[in-house]
């Protein structure tokens, strides 16, 4: 018996909610998005128009970019591995940090280990491979 009783209220407690909210949206004395009395608006997908300072119908001039110059790239002579005997390519360094594109130590020892790597097993000890690489 008190089943209908409860549905009834909770449906009178529902109509009671919404008709206050429908209430609340039909106030049309204030609005946040409303312009302000006296102000053209826009459309509001357009940008405003640029105005140019003097009136002028000057077109920007945009520059061609610099060219930098390519580093001269220089590849060191083959590399004879101490234990093995093998004469192993040195590969070109890839962005010499030096002064006028030199290549440094770090720049020397980055490609030596490179090397390595990529020569695996005909390389033979690797820290030896790294350490002739680098002295040479």
């Amino acid at each position: 018996m008190a089943r209908p009783y409860r549905f009834i209220f909770f449906f009178a407690f529902a109509a009671l909610a919404a008709a206050s909210a429908h209430a609340q949206t039909g106030d049309e004395r204030y609005n946040i998005m409303r312009p302000e009395p006296g102000t053209s608006q826009p459309e509001p997908w357009l940008a405003p128009k640029y105005k140019s300072p003097r009136g002028t119908v000057q077109h920007p001039v945009i520059p061609p970019p610099a060219r930098s110059p390519q580093p001269h790239v220089v590849t060191k002579p083959p590399l004879v591995v101490p234990q093995t005997g093998q004469v192993q390519q040195n590969l070109p360094t890839v962005a010499p940090s030096g002064p006028h594109g030199t290549e440094t130590y770090q720049d020397r020892a980055v490609r030596c280990t490179h090397q390595a790597g990529v020569y695996g097993q005909t390389a033979g000890n690797p820290s030896a491979y790294v350490g002739t690489c680098i002295n040479q």
